[in-house]
């Protein structure tokens, strides 16, 4: 089992920054793919970026050049460096942990909102 907690969302002028991060506990942390999703009012959940336990990332196109997914495996943390938001970036945030396996594992986080409004 792993407990996920994000922290860090709030409200931000269009331009602006913030850094997410999502606190993890009861499992071997560095095991697991860690993602940040996002969903908005009206639409689907969908994938911002994610790294590997390896270290290896990914990003969705609107992400790219803006997002920074990071982890501290001594922290047991993921982070989501979020930098030039824009109004449209405004969604509540996931955190997700996940491992392939016999049995897979997929964990969520309960959420922070983001706002990007002036």
């Amino acid at each position: 089992q792993v407990q996920l907690v994000e922290s860090g969302g709030g409200l931000v002028q269009p331009g602006g920054s913030l850094r997410l991060s999502c606190a993890a506990s009861g499992s071997i942390f560095r095991l697991y793919r860690m993602g940040w999703y996002r969903q908005a009012p009206g639409k689907q959940r969908e994938l911002v970026a994610a790294i590997t336990s390896g270290g290896s990332t990914n990003y969705a196109d609107f992400a790219k050049g803006r997002f920074t997914i990071s982890r501290d495996n001594a922290k047991n943390t993921a982070y989501l460096q979020m930098n030039s938001l824009k109004p449209e970036d405004t969604a509540v945030y996931y955190c997700k942990a996940n491992r392939l396996g016999p049995v897979p594992e997929n964990y969520w986080g309960q959420g922070t909102q983001v706002t990007v409004s002036s």
